[in-house]
């Protein structure tokens, strides 16, 4: 009795669904445009360098694999079905913002300038919840000692903080595009 429970091997369980498999891809459909709805909202600095999408699709993919292994709901197809619907919001909200200008804008928000000509936009550094000191501590890191020095600083929209200083040097760009080549050879 006990080693036939140890080897019986349920494969209906494992393979048909229990519930409605549309009531699964609307539960998906749900969440995840839910989540991403949330997330595009919060301020970028809570982000990090990971994009909206790709958060969603980790999280998503872990909670909905995570469920089908553990028989949360009692079937791998189950599973197979949420991760699916993941991936295809994913992909149709990239294809959707790469044919869309506008839509793009919608997905990722424009850089916000947080520093113009050595001067604090603080209104601004209020919405995206950044204070003075993690901007210098931002400068710091990249090579910039003092506010005077920065003619533009902009809150990218994966949450990195992007500068330009005034000794900065348009000239540098075809120095770059030879030192490319020359790299490339």
């Amino acid at each position: 009795m006990l080693m036939e429970k140890w080897f019986f091997i349920d494969w209906q369980a494992i393979f048909i669904p229990s519930i409605s498999i549309f009531e699964l891809i609307i539960r998906g459909s749900l969440v995840y445009l839910a989540l991403f709805s949330v997330l595009r909202f919060l301020p970028s600095r809570q982000l990090g360098t990971l994009g909206i999408t790709d958060l969603l699709v980790v999280v998503l993919f872990a909670e909905a694999a995570q469920n089908a292994m553990a028989s949360n709901y009692t079937s791998i197809t189950e599973g197979a079905i949420l991760v699916g619907t993941v991936i295809f919001w994913s992909y149709l909200l990239n294809w959707l913002g790469y044919k869309i200008p506008q839509f793009q804008r919608f997905m990722n928000q424009p850089p916000l300038l947080l520093v113009k000509n050595g001067r604090m936009i603080e209104r601004h550094l209020q919405r995206e919840l950044i204070t003075d000191d993690e901007l210098m501590s931002k400068l710091r890191q990249q090579g910039v000692e003092f506010l005077a020095d920065v003619k533009f600083a902009y809150m990218e929209a994966d949450g990195r903080i992007s500068i330009i200083t005034f000794d900065s040097k348009s000239s540098t760009v075809p120095e770059q595009k030879a030192a490319l080549k020359s790299d490339l050879h």
